[in-house]
């Protein structure tokens, strides 16, 4: 098998790989930007934002894992074109994230402050740990208004791009991004830090609407819309498959966030000064990784196409390429980052020093581990589209409790070690899943059709 394709390989690739990477890129630029100009707050706030974030991260991931385990069987009904059984894959969509979101604002709004302040521990940095509780806070239970709007977008978004239609959810984020940017510039020097999140809020609504809008206007592009709404049922058989395969990725994303914040509360106990530097460094990381990360998606449709359509073997070697260049555009990702890491911090005026320094750092340790992080997430998607989720969540979610947690763990409670080693630490230990994803990968059992048996 050859790592190198056909310029029309790269051509068709990239025709799916492209948008979906400049959506994506969106979606993090509107973190970005709320984290740039929350930043020009003070410490506290941007501290605050960013434990909050990654509470509300959690939610996202439960969302991306309730369409991604139904998109499952909804991008193999569209590889053999059976437009109905994409219409009921949409449905049970709606009612997963729409369930989800009415229990994540209960949760949030009587566990959000508790869960907040287990962030914040007593350090010799200066900062004001009951100021950072309460900006977090605050930022909090406005972004909960977003909730549903995000997920409903969001199974609109995954139905478009199972279909092969990248441009429109594209162009939906793009609009969106203008409007927090601008609300963000207008509302945070009034409102601080709430402003950030009712910028964020607007632009959640307004994606939303447009994904809705142009979806319903197109049914010649997407002819699962048509009488999508028409029945508001799904065939038991199909949801009981849906939830035998999804429950576990459902699982996988969840508890794999859950792992990611226990991580950063780990990092949380070298002061407001380490959270703030974390959320700097990884917001402009998140933005840079899209490049390859977005290969990841790219991978699990154009393989859940060809497994639908019964195109095992070509399937194979495609993958091959796929996760090769994935690879090859992560060194390109790592080299961007070393460039970066000196030069991001300082747009942070209102930020002290040391959290510049030490974000700086951080951003270069995620240069260095981009292709561990590229590989991994390519084997993710490849074994995800077959189906066999159960390995998937034992492979992803697995990893992230057995040898990231404990790592952040022990290296913050047993060592001396600074937060910059142990960051490092906890990033080169990725490279172990590789050799676990390389073998699962070529022994080919994801090579399955599902949607005939």
């Amino acid at each position: 098998m050859k790592l190198i394709g056909t310029k029309d390989f790269y051509r068709s690739l990239f025709k799916i790989a492209i948008p979906i990477m400049v959506q994506n890129a969106i979606t993090n630029m509107v973190g970005l930007v709320n984290n740039i100009t929350v930043g020009s707050l003070g410490t506290e706030q941007l501290a605050g934002v960013a434990i909050a974030n990654q509470l509300i991260g959690i939610f996202y991931l439960f969302i991306f894992g309730a369409v991604s385990a139904a998109g499952i069987f909804g991008v193999q009904f569209e590889g053999k074109q059976d437009y109905e059984g994409v219409r009921h894959i949409f449905r049970l969509k709606l009612y997963l994230v729409l369930g989800f979101s009415v229990l994540s604002i209960f949760l949030f709004v009587f566990f959000g402050r508790p869960l907040i302040g287990s962030f914040l521990h007593d350090s010799s940095d200066g900062t004001d740990l009951t100021l950072t509780l309460n900006e977090g806070y605050k930022y909090l239970l406005i972004m909960l208004i977003g909730f549903i709007p995000y997920g409903v977008s969001s199974s609109y978004s995954s139905g478009l791009r199972e279909a092969g239609v990248t441009a429109a959810p594209m162009r939906a984020s793009s609009i969106a991004l203008v409007l927090s940017v601008g609300l963000n510039f207008l509302l945070i020097p009034i409102m601080g830090v709430a402003g950030a999140a009712t910028a964020t809020v607007v632009s959640r609504f307004a994606e939303c609407a447009i994904n809705i809008f142009w979806s319903h206007k197109h049914p010649e592009r997407i002819p699962f819309i048509i009488g999508v709404y028409k029945s508001l049922s799904v065939p038991g058989d199909l949801v009981k498959k849906v939830l035998i395969k999804g429950a576990p990725l459902i699982f996988n994303e969840t508890v794999w966030q859950i792992g990611l914040t226990v991580i950063s509360q780990s990092y949380s106990y070298h002061g407001v000064n380490a959270v703030a530097a974390v959320n700097m460094a990884t917001t402009i990381v998140n933005v840079v990784n899209v490049l390859f990360m977005s290969m990841g998606v790219t991978i699990g449709i154009i393989m859940g196409n060809m497994l639908g359509a019964g195109k095992l073997e070509e399937a194979k070697d495609t993958n091959v390429k796929l996760i090769a260049t994935s690879v090859f555009i992560s060194l390109g990702v790592g080299a961007v980052l070393l460039l970066l890491g000196p030069l991001f911090p300082k747009l942070y005026s209102n930020t002290a020093e040391e959290v510049k320094e030490l974000a700086k750092w951080l951003i270069w340790c995620e240069a260095l581990g981009a292709p561990f992080r590229a590989f991994g997430n390519a084997c993710y998607y490849t074994i995800r589209s077959g189906g066999k989720t159960l390995l998937t969540a034992l492979y992803d979610c697995g990893f992230v409790w057995y040898a990231s947690v404990p790592t952040a763990y022990f290296l913050t409670h047993f060592t001396d070690l600074g937060i910059i080693p142990i960051y490092f630490a906890v990033k080169m230990v990725e490279g172990i899943k590789c050799i676990v994803g390389f073998i699962m990968v070529k022994r080919g059992k994801w090579v399955t059709n599902i949607v005939n048996k």
